[in-house]
């Protein structure tokens, strides 16, 4: 048995939807749905009502489904206690690329300090990271949030803590707005660069729903399309466009002299939130939920 099939049905019985499990897995479908009918071949039993809608597990999923997150925990703990870490310290946590690097040192140090934990951090778009979480692949979930573009978490399953807020804005470099007056929302016969996210990342969904909904008509044209903040914001200092960049990613690109945009219709404010299993109540990560909570009520 391949152990991803475990993650791709736990996934699938978090979503209760094929299409939107696969693309949670970053799969086809059809791929997708293969592997779930091989995770039943070997289980010996249908553990998917495929007649239901939404989809149902059956209730030997049900049963399955607590069996799988027991085993990709036991095998996680097995994996670090190999490295000679203690099981009960052992901690995995899911965030972006963009948080684990403005945020996660200050945030480790602080939930950390005094304790002797080894975390094993994994990084990665929306749907890896929410995937990694549903499937029992982390502890813990941090991740961006906003009310336009929600998240497939069950609040009635999951504890949620804010952990603070960012606003996402235009920048571009701050010579090409003084040298040409660049600003938003341009004319049709002079488009606005755009430097935007690609259609597979969070903020690229946000930033597409504040434009679609914004007062005035945004004139542009996408020059240049990428995953991660860092290259967009590299790309807006060499004067090519503009980049819509959180808050804390100017921290990291304090040299490129970018500036934002005069304009604020298209600002959009987002918060960052935690996430936890309920049904999660080992000692380590439950004393790791107590301290991220009280860290961000101090905050």
């Amino acid at each position: 048995m391949d152990t991803r099939w475990l993650q791709d049905f736990i996934t699938l019985s978090e979503v209760r939807n094929f299409t939107r499990a696969a693309e949670a897995r970053n799969l086809s479908q059809a791929a997708f749905s293969r592997r779930i009918q091989s995770l039943e071949n070997w289980a010996g039993a249908r553990l998917i009502d495929r007649t239901a809608f939404p989809t149902q597990l059956t209730e030997a999923g049900e049963r399955f489904r607590g069996a799988a997150i027991e085993l990709i925990n036991q095998l996680a703990e097995a994996r670090a206690g190999i490295a000679g870490v203690p099981a009960q310290n052992q901690l995995r946590l899911a965030t972006s690329y963009a948080l684990a690097t403005a945020h996660l040192p200050k945030w480790w140090k602080a939930w950390s300090e005094g304790k002797l934990l080894s975390c094993s951090l994994q990084t990665g778009n929306v749907h890896d990271t929410v995937s990694a979480f549903t499937s029992g692949a982390a502890d813990f979930l941090v991740c961006f949030h906003q009310v336009a573009q929600p998240l497939p978490l069950d609040p009635a399953r999951y504890d949620c803590v804010t952990l603070g807020r960012e606003l996402i804005r235009p920048y571009a470099a701050r010579a090409l707005i003084e040298r040409t007056g660049l600003d938003l929302p341009g004319t049709a016969a002079h488009p606005v660069p755009l430097l935007m996210y690609s259609a597979n990342v969070y903020f690229g969904r946000l930033i597409d729903a504040a434009i679609e909904g914004a007062a005035a008509p945004l004139h542009g044209v996408r020059v240049f399309e990428a995953e991660m903040s860092d290259v967009l914001g590299d790309m807006a200092a060499q004067e090519l466009g503009v980049a819509w960049l959180a808050d804390s990613a100017l921290e990291r690109l304090a040299s490129a002299d970018l500036a934002p945009l005069a304009s604020r219709l298209w600002d959009i404010e987002v918060s960052i939130l935690a996430f936890k299993d309920r049904a999660d109540s080992r000692p380590a990560v439950e004393a790791m939920w107590q301290r991220m909570c009280a860290s961000a009520q101090a905050a």
